[in-house]
């Protein structure tokens, strides 16, 4: 693969702007390619060539579409030690994690799309009127870096399934997973401009997106607070927008609830990944008269939860994904400290000499009023919050600017009074499984809009109603 080009309306081509970007990885803080600095001639050129592609790809009929969405699957799944390869490198993603999660699960949501849009209400009659739902448009994909592939699966395939052409712009931290998605389209046979692709920085890139007068839609994923720039900046041009952002997920324990496997799904949430998962249930909430106990099974669990070389199948926890990201996760940590959490498990990492590596930690008498209580910390960080009533603990789950996911164990019927009331997008009950029809999405400051499901498929979709009688 040349990562030095850009793919634009069928082709691997040259980029406009002349700079370019390293891309590091994170276990052996190499540089192991450079990617492409876009600049805002090669968006209009993307743009340009969806334009181009929408009247044709928008009238061609669902079936078609599905069609070659199939011939797309097949040459993608024929890519998967290439994925899993690129995933462990540029993200320090640990090889089985990535192969369940970040690659193995990305097909079952591929095919989860295909099939629901098979039977898609894209028509629907009502007493005087039938109501169409038509593509938006030109859609600008920007995607994060701590799912280089899921975050682009949950908005690629069901924007193109639904008629729309789209512009990606992949993380500049994890973009070489996203050369190789695009080439699965490319290898079957895609018309020219339905995808387009232009690496680069957020803030020239992302920007230019948003300002594109052909573009008609951003779908965007990351933290709120690039989030609300990005919106603002999308609204000025009146776009479509959806937003994915960041959560603050509360994990709450009901007295009486299976406590070891409370503790392990926590864990899954909050260290799998290095903690950088926006749906990470960083925020653990216990009943007080059980807080003993409780940090003794922790105690127990954490130790199974090893951190060590990506390539190597036996380790747990790889590497956070940069520098930065390492670095901002030292300062929470003491910030923690400084303002009187207690470590159960854990500490600052050391400063790195051969790869971002952070390992697990639990603060415990946490006061949801702190820092790294109410900030995202996109990392392998987990703050214990006792309660002593479960009213309480509702006021604590929702008392925060986020709403993105959550879980709660206990007793099933008490479990699901008390997920009810709290203010969150996704909530899981006890060891309920995800279930990939379900729409995803946030309230409050964690987005607006939703993926996943039938719902993810008609985000990019425009209700128009004709009043025709019914006929």
């Amino acid at each position: 693969m040349n990562y030095e080009k850009l793919y634009i309306d069928g082709a691997w081509v040259d980029a406009h702007g002349t700079g370019r970007i390293d891309v590091e990885n994170p276990a052996t803080m190499q540089v192991i390619a450079k990617v492409p600095a876009g600049d805002s001639e090669d968006v209009a050129r993307a743009a340009e060539a969806a334009k181009r592609a929408f009247p044709l790809w928008a009238a061609t009929p669902m079936e078609e579409r599905i069609r070659y969405m199939k011939d797309m699957l097949v040459q993608f799944e024929g890519l998967r030690d290439t994925f899993v390869d690129t995933i462990v490198s540029e993200l320090g993603s640990p090889v089985a994690f990535t192969e369940s999660v970040q690659v193995d699960y990305q097909y079952t949501r591929t095919r989860s799309f295909i099939e629901l849009a098979e039977t898609l209400p894209l028509v629907e009659k009502l007493p005087n009127s039938t109501v169409y739902r038509d593509p938006v448009g030109v859609v600008a994909c920007i995607t994060p870096w701590n799912y280089p592939l899921g975050q682009i699966v949950q908005k690629v395939m069901p924007a193109i399934l639904t008629g729309n052409t789209v512009v990606l712009k992949p993380s500049q931290h994890t973009p070489l997973t996203a050369y190789w998605l695009v080439e699965a389209f490319h290898r079957a046979g895609f018309p020219n401009g339905v995808i387009n692709m232009v690496t680069g920085r957020g803030g020239e890139v992302g920007n230019a997106m948003c300002d594109d007068p052909h573009i008609d839609m951003v779908s965007f994923t990351g933290s709120t607070a690039a989030g609300r720039t990005v919106s603002q900046r999308a609204l000025g041009g009146l776009k479509r927008i959806s937003m994915e952002l960041g959560g603050k997920s509360p994990c709450v324990i009901l007295p009486g609830a299976d406590y070891e496997a409370a503790i392990r799904a926590c864990f899954n949430t909050i260290f799998f990944n290095a903690g950088q998962t926006c749906t990470a249930q960083s925020r653990l909430l216990i009943p007080r008269q059980s807080k003993a106990a409780l940090e003794a099974l922790m105690l127990e669990i954490i130790g199974e939860y090893t951190v060590g070389d990506p390539t190597n199948r036996s380790s747990g926890i790889g590497t956070v994904a940069s520098k930065q990201q390492f670095t901002t996760i030292s300062e929470y940590i003491a910030k923690g400290k400084e303002e009187g959490a207690v470590l159960l498990y854990g500490d600052e990492p050391v400063a790195p000499d051969c790869g971002y590596y952070v390992d697990p930690v639990i603060f415990t008498n946490v006061t949801n009023d702190m820092t790294i209580a109410r900030e995202e910390i996109f990392g392998p960080v987990l703050c214990v919050i006792p309660y002593d009533s479960v009213e309480e603990a509702v006021r604590i789950a929702n008392d925060t600017p986020y709403g993105l996911s959550g879980a709660v164990w206990g007793m099933k019927d008490e479990a699901i009074a008390v997920a009810r009331h709290i203010r969150t997008g996704n909530v899981f009950i006890n060891d309920g499984p995800r279930d990939v029809e379900a729409p995803f999405g946030g309230f409050k400051s964690s987005g607006i809009g939703r993926e996943g499901g039938r719902d993810g498929l008609l985000e990019f979709t425009e209700p128009q109603a004709l009043f025709d009688n019914g006929h």
